[in-house]
């Protein structure tokens, strides 16, 4: 996969931030698809308060699946089954009350139980913890997207 490009278009739909994409288009082609990720979570592990405002924007709140890519994301967690709905709400309510944003996790691969766990683990962290986890989440979300937009 020599020669590996991406749009600044796609990589904007992997994580809302252009300095991001800016930096990781600097460094294009890539010599394979490792090298574009690698360069693309090393360009995401620090946001500015501006950036993180950005890429959450563009993210709905769990169990409010907005566009195609975040319904395969959040694709097991069924808002229908049981109080899940609610507790997602009020999980997602208080979040935000605590720390001014939304609650924001790398919904791939985890059910309801799991991302209402890590939620409810989360609400102890300082501001700074905090921050450093919902940073952490974009990136992998950003990868995962990435990965599937050059496969």
């Amino acid at each position: 996969m020599a020669g590996v490009r991406v749009t600044r278009a796609g990589l904007l739909a992997c994580l809302a931030v252009p300095r991001w994409a800016d930096d990781v288009l600097a460094g294009m082609p890539y010599d394979d698809a490792p090298a574009l990720l690698s360069a693309a979570a090393a360009a995401a592990r620090s946001l500015s308060g501006t950036e993180l405002d950005q890429a959450l924007a563009s993210h709905p709140r769990i169990g409010e699946r907005g566009g195609a890519q975040s319904r395969r994301e959040q694709s097991g967690v069924d808002p229908a089954a049981g109080d899940t709905a609610s507790r997602l709400a009020a999980g997602n309510a208080a979040y935000e009350e605590r720390f001014g944003r939304v609650f924001l996790i790398r919904a791939a691969g985890r059910d309801a139980e799991a991302i209402l766990g890590e939620l409810e683990r989360r609400m102890r962290n300082d501001d700074e913890a905090e921050r450093a986890e919902t940073v952490d989440n974009l990136r992998q979300i950003a990868l995962l997207r990435l990965e599937e937009l050059i496969s």
